[in-house]
């Protein structure tokens, strides 16, 4: 696993050890970092959440293309441990918030991410009741943007959202929802 573009292009990501973790393979993460470059047309500046942060490889890919800041929530040890060593490695520390607990966990916010980034465990519609949670307390805004990553059979479907583009990588479905008018 590897970053894909920006300043830390081609630098190596440890995956956490034993199979509780799936990373998002690389050449998803490039489908999906192509759609949403498209739409954002630069990172530069961004407040970017990776949630179901496994390793980490979706927030520091934002960071590496010029996001100013990532926030990181975890669950697992073996992954908060990769994460934190991907972290330390790329010298990122000072950008980073990782908050090792569950998504669900997160309390109220006055500061809504510009992008969401969301690869829960597939087949458990854990990405849709955390949307659904998070837009209750206020972690989403008019203009933030939203990518969950499912399996290839899944759909994602939260009240007061749209799917502005759905595409197939491999094995993995990728969803791009905004806030409904």
């Amino acid at each position: 696993m590897r970053i894909i573009a920006g300043d830390w292009r081609g630098r190596r990501l440890n995956a956490p050890e034993g199979d509780a973790t799936r990373p998002t393979a690389d050449r998803t993460r490039e489908a999906l970092f192509s759609m949403l470059l498209s739409r954002l047309g630069s990172f530069e500046g961004l407040f970017v959440a990776d949630l179901f942060a496994g390793s980490g490889a979706l927030g520091l890919e934002a960071l590496s293309r010029g996001a100013a800041r990532a926030l990181f929530v975890e669950q697992d040890p073996a992954a908060i441990r990769a994460l934190r060593g991907n972290i330390a490695s790329l010298q990122a520390q000072p950008r980073c918030d990782v908050r090792a607990g569950s998504v669900l966990s997160l309390t109220k916010t006055g500061d809504a991410p510009d992008l969401v980034l969301m690869d829960p465990p597939y087949a458990t519609g854990a990405g849709a009741v955390a949307l659904d949670r998070l837009n209750r307390i206020g972690w989403i805004a008019p203009a933030t943007w939203i990518s969950i990553e499912t399996g290839r059979d899944e759909d994602v479907t939260v009240k007061g959202f749209e799917a502005e583009t759905v595409r197939d990588c491999g094995k993995a479905r990728l969803h791009l929802l905004r806030k409904a008018d």
